[in-house]
Order: structure tokens, then C-alpha cells, then sequence
């Protein structure tokens, strides 16, 4: 758990410094209520889940995970492996842009589960994925 909450917090970083990304989903990198209960009760690490909302919605998001290279695109989380998924485009489809908003699913958001290969691999793959939307 201690390399999952380690990756994950330096993809948090990454991602929130990224041109590309609106938005990250991340405790450590989140204001207000959300970000002092995490600091209260995750004291020792914030997990290896976390999603982002990049810019350019659901074709952004598609486009995204299918160039993905060494990251899976599944629907599991909290594998060794680490995992991306675009549930508007996937899991969530079936929802109108409506029934997307209420479950508070954005048309550009990206779930992540981060796993236990070396942070510069992971962060390799994303950026390059990223560069091709």
C-alpha cells in the first residue's frame, strides 16, 4: 500500500501540472472539506484510486485510454497493475449526459488505480497518451 499511495500522490502532481487536465481527483491535490478529512483520517496515505477530468470530454477520454501503452484499460481497481478506465465511454454509456451529471460522472472523466510499477513508467505512458489527444 505504501508503493500504491506513493505512485498515485506523484501522478496527483503530474497530472495536476498537466496542460491537458481540467481537473484531478485526488485528496492530497483537493481543497476544502474533502482534502481535511483525508488529512484527518488517511494518515497514512491517500490509496491508488483517484480520476481526472481532461480536457475535451468524451472524445478526449477515448482517445486517451486507447493509447494507453502499458496501463490496462479495465474496470477492476486496486490491482498491482495499474488501471484506467473512461466510464462515460464504457461502464457508464448507457447514461444520458444527464443521468451522467447526476451520478457525478463528467463526459471527460478518467478513473485511475495505480499500481506498483515505477512511477517513471506510469508517468511515461500517461504522457504519452496525453500527447495524442
Amino acid at each position: 500500500m505504501r508503493e500504491h499511495c506513493s505512485n498515485a500522490e506523484k501522478v496527483a502532481q503530474y497530472l495536476t501540472n498537466h496542460d491537458s487536465v481540467e481537473r484531478v481527483i485526488y485528496p492530497s491535490v483537493m481543497e476544502g472539506y474533502a482534502k481535511e478529512r483525508a488529512e484527518k483520517y488517511l494518515t497514512r496515505g491517500n490509496g491508488g484510486l483517484m480520476g481526472f477530468e481532461i480536457k475535451g470530454g468524451v472524445e478526449a477520454g477515448k482517445k486517451f485510454i486507447n493509447a494507453l501503452e502499458m496501463v490496462y484499460h479495465v474496470a477492476n481497481i486496486g490491482d498491482s497493475r495499474s488501471l484506467a478506465i473512461h466510464p462515460a465511454s464504457t461502464t457508464h454509456s448507457q447514461l444520458s449526459p444527464e443521468e451522467l451529471e447526476s451520478t457525478g460522472i463528467s463526459a471527460s472523466f478518467v478513473r485511475l488505480s495505480i499500481g506498483l510499477e515505477h512511477i517513471d513508467d506510469i508517468i511515461a505512458d500517461y504522457e504519452q497518451a496525453l500527447s495524442k489527444i
